[in-house]
């Protein structure tokens, strides 16, 4: 027992006591800043290097919503592109993804559109529906890390659930291939109503490195309303927590 209790003391606390600031590893690729004075011909070069088109090649904005975080732009121009380690980066406003040259402001939700039933009735407690629509497990994975013993998304009464029936939302990851496109519906009209949606990561938000595949079928979400926007590749588990934290309206 006193052999346990010494590897026990060793190890330390890892329980995150605070989800709204813990930090993370300087290596972690959150938001990106711009600088104000990037050239015309630099933003060129950096655009023709994105794999999945997020920078724009007319004013080298950086669209969170498609950007993979693979920093070749910073890598080519580290005094110009910078990733920081700013996790809290989810939106319900799909533009506010995009993030333009010579601005450092922070990422947050639109108060205003954040429709009240959901403050009303799910601040307290929100059960959620994982839908793997064609992902590739890597955000799967870090959804299911929001509940350890680390992060403890539980504390606050949101959970994720086996059933849509017992859901309050669905969670979509993935590109929404064709195949998924049916139970992916069929999943949302199980969950009772009011009912939210959220996108968690890149592929769930733009189709990622799949955009554009006759191998996907995005008109889900051209026909549903979107709750809240996660970026990531994958989301990490602080970006998903903190933003549903955010529409929740729960402060701490």
């Amino acid at each position: 027992m006193f052999k346990e209790i010494k590897v026990l003391k060793s190890h330390g606390s890892q329980y995150v006591k605070n989800l709204r600031t813990q930090p993370v590893s300087a290596l972690f690729r959150g938001r990106p800043v711009i600088s104000g004075d990037i050239t015309k011909d630099e933003i060129k070069t950096i655009s023709a290097v994105c794999p999945v088109m997020a920078i724009d090649g007319k004013s080298g904005s950086i669209d969170m919503g498609r950007c993979v975080f693979c920093k070749e732009c910073s890598f080519l121009l580290p005094e110009k592109i910078r990733f920081t380690n700013d996790y809290r980066i989810s939106s319900n406003v799909r533009e506010a993804l995009i993030i333009k040259p010579g601005s450092e402001t922070p990422v947050r939700l639109d108060e205003n559109r954040v429709r009240k039933e959901i403050r009303k009735l799910f601040k307290s407690a929100l059960k959620l529906r994982q839908v793997s629509a064609g992902g590739d497990n890597s955000c799967e994975m870090e959804l299911a890390a929001t509940g350890n013993v680390n992060f403890d998304l539980g504390r606050y009464g949101i959970e994720f659930v086996a059933s849509p029936r017992h859901a309050d939302g669905i969670v979509i990851t993935g590109p929404i291939s064709k195949n998924m496109a049916e139970p992916l519906q069929i999943t949302y009209d199980a969950t009772p109503s009011p009912k939210i949606i959220i996108l968690a990561g890149t592929d769930a938000i733009s189709g990622g490195i799949f955009e554009g595949s006759p191998a996907i079928d995005r008109r889900f979400i051209e026909q549903n309303h979107i709750d809240l926007y996660v970026p990531g590749n994958p989301v990490h588990p602080l970006t998903f927590i903190n933003g549903v934290m955010d529409l929740l309206g729960i402060k701490s």
